[in-house]
């Protein structure tokens, strides 16, 4: 497998439509308390889930956060979307101010090392070599180059990914590659189209092994 040796690839300008309040600064202490009676049950009270289902939201960008809450709460028809009847419900009572001062909460946690790692060296180097070097002859880039060397991500379109559960990233990958998750205006897609189920399940090992910054 050929590698791509710069592992800043441009793959393309991912445009998504906020509105300027999803920039405003959150209420962390107001966001907390929110957070305790609507999202501490699946994310944990700090954000760093337990449960590999559910992502960890601790040390996440706030701008990103709100970006993903909007489309849940967005309805079905609309653009963009994300689609959870779970969170669709979770969200729909949440103001536009609850959803900032939830992100400012999250993001100003400590995000906490994965558990669990895997101990298939060869997995978890094929996972290393796609996420900082991607695969040159299926026209797969690095991950890095959206989301960073570190897995610090890029505000506000690039999540971090450092030591997410390696479930829920293979899932969230599953569903941009089946177009059933289509809210980054399809620069997922058009990259997981070209991975194979075993690249993908590397890559979300490999994430979930990375250190936190």
């Amino acid at each position: 497998m050929k590698i791509l040796k710069n592992s800043f690839v441009v793959v393309s300008t991912l445009v998504i439509a906020l509105s300027s309040s999803a920039f405003a600064a959150g209420d962390v202490a107001r966001g907390q308390e929110i957070a305790a009676g609507v999202c501490a049950g699946c994310h944990n009270p700090d954000g760093n889930s337990i449960i590999p289902i559910n992502p960890s939201l601790a040390g996440q960008h706030a701008e990103y956060i709100i970006k993903q809450l909007m489309d849940f709460k967005a309805k079905e028809g609309e653009k963009p979307n994300r689609n959870s009847p779970v969170m669709a419900s979770m969200v729909a009572p949440l103001s536009q101010q609850d959803m900032e001062d939830v992100a400012a909460f999250y993001a100003a946690q400590t995000p906490e090392p994965a558990g669990n790692i895997s101990s298939d060296e060869d997995l978890l180097e094929m996972g290393r070599i796609m996420y900082h070097g991607g695969n040159i002859e299926n026209g797969v880039p690095a991950c890095a180059s959206c989301h960073g060397p570190t897995g610090t991500g890029i505000p506000p379109h690039y999540p971090a990914l450092a030591a997410q559960h390696a479930e829920y990233t293979y899932t969230q990958l599953d569903l941009f590659n089946k177009a059933e998750r289509g809210n980054d205006n399809g620069v997922m897609q058009k990259v997981l189209t070209r991975m194979s189920g075993a690249e993908k399940r590397a890559v979300a090992e490999y994430i979930q092994s990375m250190d936190v910054q």
